[in-house]
């Protein structure tokens, strides 16, 4: 049987391990395939490029760049907003687009946490660094007020974490996973930790040394 794909996937069926199952997904079919990857060993890093991982800012770097997480929330409210009014109309035409519609926030976030994610992973090659993530394990049992739950519930981070993972692994980049505890009111010029520190949600500015960002 042919079957057509792209110059990235022929390279990696040069790994093929085991069988190959075709899958039926949606009306589309799919050649699923395990393969080996060779993995380069972690290279020699001078120095940790720190990721601060939010919800209005999807992430922020330690050098000062960001990713908004502007995009994602008016999707987010957009795609609510259309599912409410096509099940509040309950025709057959609605439920029929209430199914075409279906996933397509997920594709649209996994799409944008992919891009971020290539972006920091060569951000920490071109400049030899590992790079430094928030251990956020256990975040969703956090209390939030009711206005932020459908946001804070929509909040990908971990899936934007695996793809960080698996693409510095595929580069050789070190991932080092931090205690989150203060990481916001700590001044990472002199390391003082005050709450007076952290002026707004986007703005520090450090109430000992002076260092703002």
């Amino acid at each position: 049987m042919s079957f057509v794909c792209g110059k990235r996937q022929l390279e990696l069926l040069k790994g093929q391990r085991g069988e190959s199952d075709l899958c039926l997904v949606k009306g589309k079919f799919y050649l699923m395939v395990v393969c080996d990857v060779e993995t380069p060993k972690p290279i020699d890093v001078e120095g940790v490029l720190g990721v601060d991982l939010g919800i209005v800012n999807i992430a922020a770097d330690s050098d000062g760049g960001g990713f908004s997480g502007a995009s994602i929330e008016d999707n987010r409210r957009k795609f609510a907003h259309r599912r409410r009014n096509l099940q509040r109309n309950g025709s057959k035409s609605a439920k029929r687009k209430l199914k075409a519609i279906s996933g397509k926030q997920a594709r649209f976030q996994k799409n944008i946490n992919h891009v971020i994610s290539k972006g920091l992973v060569k951000i920490a090659q071109d400049t030899r660094r590992a790079i430094g993530l928030e251990d956020l394990t256990g975040i969703r049992e956090a209390k939030v007020r009711r206005k932020q739950r459908a946001r804070h519930a929509n909040w990908s981070f971990y899936d934007l974490r695996f793809k960080i993972e698996y693409k510095a692994e595929r580069a050789g980049i070190p991932v080092i996973f931090v205690d989150p505890a203060y990481t916001s009111q700590a001044c990472n010029e002199c390391g003082c930790v005050d709450r007076a520190n952290r002026k707004s949600q986007s703005l520090f500015l450090c109430v000992q040394c002076g260092f703002s960002a």
